[in-house]
């Protein structure tokens, strides 16, 4: 094997094993930054060491115990802060072992649950919560996600640093939340992993109308956290709504890259083995008790894709579950999606009745999918001049490339 090849296979290694490790040391050590700094120094050893001595049969816990030993000399050296000293030796003197498989598979499954509740801990901003999540748990470098997010490389590195020293001087303990701020914390974690996939599904920004790989890596993180804590229901909602989701991303673009809507998508090339494995995380959500709103968006995602066509469509069903939706979680964004389907289930005049309640709401005044909606209505009333001005002014309002050309085609046909 030359050492290119050996380099990919490291980097191979690194990803699938990176989340373990810095999970693992954060037990030990109580602080996720230098949890990650004694990871990245395993990581540069085992790039030094590995190509001359040949890749271990067990290279997970290799790199583990070379960053316990990092560690281990940085206590030595005494180069950490007193307060990161004496945590640090109680740490070892806990926790240390001399097997190295279980080094790094001790308590992984919470460990790494532990990590997924820090990293998306509420004191931290929606920004820095996703940025830390794709870093620690996805593995992600500061380039790709950047690129990710069409964000400068610097801005995401000073995020993800700030977001470290937020909670190490907030004291965040390093562990699962218990009784009643498991339910506000769980909540965020969700939050995070569900912004990471809608910007991949529908992408705010740029020339491109989604980001495949940013639905990979939520689902990827919604799966694991499916694993680890499998009795929250919200979980199974969340990954159900997310594979139905994805089933569709092959379909949501045309040829050269433009956006295709729902009602007019290819529905045979929908992935029916991931609307299977969303209708079947759909039903252990819906085994865990009351339907929660990941949940029920995953219901009604499931209403689109038992149906053969738009028509065949059980518009009555999905309107509602919006109506649940909007009583247990009240959003003016699902009261829009409300009027959707109302339109659908009784007609444009109706649907237009509850969009033009919405047209004062604050919230929604730079939000483009309003007009766009009201267009769509409009259009179908045969209001075209009203229709155009609408999907133009949806237009204007869009950061998505894509969006806007498609959205200025619409209100170019509304005359046509």
């Amino acid at each position: 094997m030359t050492v290119a090849d050996t380099h990919q296979t490291i980097d191979a290694i690194w990803r699938i094993e990176q989340a373990k490790i810095i999970a693992g040391l954060a037990r030990i050590v109580r602080d996720v930054g230098l949890a990650e700094e004694l990871a990245q120094d395993a990581l540069v050893a085992a790039l030094k060491v590995w190509p001359e001595q040949g890749i271990p049969d067990n290279p997970g816990a290799w790199l583990m115990a070379a960053a316990k030993n990092r560690a281990l000399d940085a206590r030595r050296r005494a180069t950490l802060i007193a307060r990161k000293h004496e945590e640090l030796g109680r740490g070892m003197e806990e926790h240390e072992t001399p097997d190295l498989d279980a080094a790094l598979d001790d308590d992984i499954g919470d460990d790494l649950l532990r990590l997924i509740f820090t990293a998306c801990h509420p004191v931290l901003s929606a920004q820095a919560r996703v940025a830390l999540t794709l870093r620690l748990i996805g593995g992600l470098t500061t380039e790709e996600i950047a690129r990710a997010f069409l964000v400068a490389q610097p801005t995401i590195a000073q995020r993800i640093v700030r977001a470290k020293q937020a909670l190490t001087e907030a004291r965040v303990p390093f562990e699962v939340p218990r009784g009643r701020d498991r339910a506000e914390r769980l909540a965020s974690v969700l939050e995070v992993i569900y912004l990471i996939f809608n910007e991949g599904y529908a992408a705010t920004a740029g020339e491109d109308w989604t980001r495949p790989a940013l639905c990979e890596e939520a689902l990827r993180l919604g799966r694991i956290l499916a694993e680890l804590a499998a009795q929250d229901g919200e979980v199974h909602g969340l990954v159900a709504l997310m594979e139905i989701q994805a089933s569709r991303l092959q379909a949501r673009v045309g040829p050269d890259g433009e956006p295709i809507l729902l009602l007019d998508q290819n529905r045979a090339r929908w992935d029916q083995l991931l609307i299977r494995r969303g209708l079947a995380a759909l039903a252990r959500a819906q085994a865990q008790g009351p339907a929660g709103p990941y949940a029920l968006q995953a219901a009604i995602a499931a209403c689109h894709a038992r149906a053969r066509s738009a028509e065949a469509t059980d518009w009555p069903r999905i309107v509602a579950l919006y109506q649940q939706l909007a009583a247990i979680t009240p959003s003016p964004v699902i009261e829009l999606n409300l009027a959707v389907a109302v339109a659908m289930a009784d007609g444009p005049q109706a649907g237009l009745a509850r969009v033009d309640a919405l047209a004062t709401d604050p919230t929604l005044k730079s939000y483009h999918l309003l007009p766009s909606v009201r267009g769509d209505l409009l259009k179908k009333l045969g209001r075209l001049e009203e229709a155009r001005a609408e999907f133009e002014r949806a237009a204007a309002l869009t950061q998505n490339a894509r969006e806007k050309k498609l959205l200025l085609a619409r209100a170019a046909q509304a005359l046509s």
